[in-house]
Parts: structure tokens; sequence; C-alpha cells
């Protein structure tokens, strides 16, 4: 038995490895890295772009060339400035409605099985209606002012809030739950210690998309009854075979979905920094 205790290999204990954490200046380098390759892919659609209008491959009225563009952005700057700000006021006033409403809603619904067989079912039915198709019936209860433009965009950015909330609520482990219950914690302090901190990758991934989605829906009502807004100018330079302005106004309408889109990731940042840090080392 001696002999046999001699000859067997001792195991070596067990020790928790800890992943390095990667520098700040690496961190900045694999920024960089990323936004190098969306950064690329828009250069050569602009080289192709260039290309097509110079060579004339396409007529100037159906696809300006990016001068023309650059000289609708520089002779009107004031004009698509005014009406870039109320298209981004109608969109922050949608999408603030729709987050908070589409929040409280997914809470109800996850708490009250009864709410979720009610509403859903509505709520479903709601988004699968095109909203262009209800927007005039807006302008006709509403009126023509900014009403009927918010709740567009509300209708357009309240359900990806609305399924992200509930499957991110939903994600929790029951044995957690069943362990806070256990410990005498009330249900409020479960929510906020438990449920919404677990379902705040999924809820700020649907928040995501519904900010660019608040951007084309205050467009789209725009486009039924405005005098002014980006879908206003993109109605009076397609009436007016103006394809440069179009061009800049759809431009600026990106570019603002981009920017609403980029708030909620770094704001994604500083309140989940280790689901950030998960998904950049992925």
């Amino acid at each position: 038995m001696t002999e046999l205790t001699r000859q067997t290999p001792t195991l070596p204990s067990a020790r928790l490895v800890r992943r390095p954490r990667p520098s700040r200046r690496r961190r900045a380098s694999r920024g960089l890295v990323a936004a190098l390759y969306p950064a690329v892919f828009l250069a050569l659609v602009v080289a192709a772009w260039f290309f097509a209008t110079a060579t004339e491959m396409v007529e100037p009225y159906i696809i300006p060339s990016p001068a023309d563009t650059w000289a609708a952005f520089t002779d009107y700057p004031d004009y698509l400035w005014e009406h870039t700000l109320v298209t981004t006021r109608e969109t922050l006033a949608g999408f603030a409605i729709a987050a908070l409403v589409g929040v409280l809603v997914a809470v109800l619904m996850v708490y009250s099985s009864t709410l979720e067989k009610t509403f859903y079912p509505l709520i479903l039915f709601a988004q699968v209606i095109p909203k262009i198709a209800i927007a005039p019936l807006f302008v006709v209860w509403l009126g023509f002012g900014t009403s009927p433009k918010i709740l567009v965009a509300v209708l357009m950015a309240f359900f990806p809030v609305v399924i992200s909330g509930i499957s991110g609520l939903r994600s929790v482990d029951p044995e957690l739950l069943e362990l806070t219950s256990t410990m005498g914690a009330s249900p409020v302090k479960t929510f906020l210690k438990v449920r919404l901190p677990a379902a705040l990758p999924e809820l700020l991934s649907g928040l995501k998309v519904a900010a660019t989605l608040a951007v084309t829906g205050a467009v789209v009502g725009e486009f039924v009854g405005a005098n002014s807004g980006l879908g206003y100018v993109i109605l009076q330079a397609n009436g007016n075979i103006d394809t440069a302005m179009l061009f800049a106004a759809l431009i600026i309408m990106s570019l603002l979905g981009v920017l609403l889109f980029a708030v909620i990731q770094v704001a994604e940042m500083f309140l989940i920094p280790w689901h950030a840090s998960r998904r950049n080392r992925g």
C-alpha cells in the first residue's frame, strides 16, 4: 500500500487563474481596428459612387454626384439645420416615450400573465399594421403639429423595447429568484438588484433598434402632413427632382440614427461594462 501511494502522482492544487485585463492602449487599438472596417467599406462605397457619376453611368437626376450632394450641404446649411432640429426633437420625444412606456409594459407583462395574454396580441397586431397607412388618421385626429409625428415615432420604437424588455427580465435564473425570495428580499428589491441588471444587455439592444426606428417614424409622420422636418425636405426635393438635396436629407437622417445608436452604446459601456468587455473580447 505504501509503495502504491508513492507511485501515485500528486495532483496539483487547483488555482483560480485570472485572465489578465487588457491595457487601456490595447483596448483603444481594438476600438480603432473595429472602426476601421466600416470606414474602409464606406470609403469604397463613396469611391464607387464617384466613379459611377463621373463616368456618367447613371443620369444626374437619378443619382447625383458626391460633389453636387456636398454642394447641397454647403449652399443651404441653415435650411438643412432648421429642418434637422425639427426631426431631432420629434425623434427624441418619440423615443423617450416609447422607452418609458415600453419598459413599464414589459415589467407589467412579466409580473402578470393575465396582462400579457390580454395585451401582447394587441401589441403584435399594432406592430404589423404599416405606420404609413395609419399616419393620415393621426393627422386628422391631432392636426398638423408635432403630435402625429411623435406618435408615429412612438409606435415604431415601442415594439422592440417591449420585446427586449420581456426577454431580458425573463432571462434571470429561477433558482436565483427563489434564493432572493427565501432570504426575505422584497419584490421591489429583487427587481432592482436581480431582474433589472440581468435584463440590461437585452434591453439596451432593444433600445438601439428603437432609436433608429424612432428616426424613421418621425420622418414617416412628416411625409403625411408637415411643413418642416427632414421628411418635408425629402418630399420637396422629390417634387422638384432635386436629387442632390434629397440625398443630403437622407444622409442627415442616417447620421441622426447612427448618433442615437452610438449614444446608447456609450451608455451601455457605463451601465454594464462587464457585458461590453466580454463582447469586445469575443
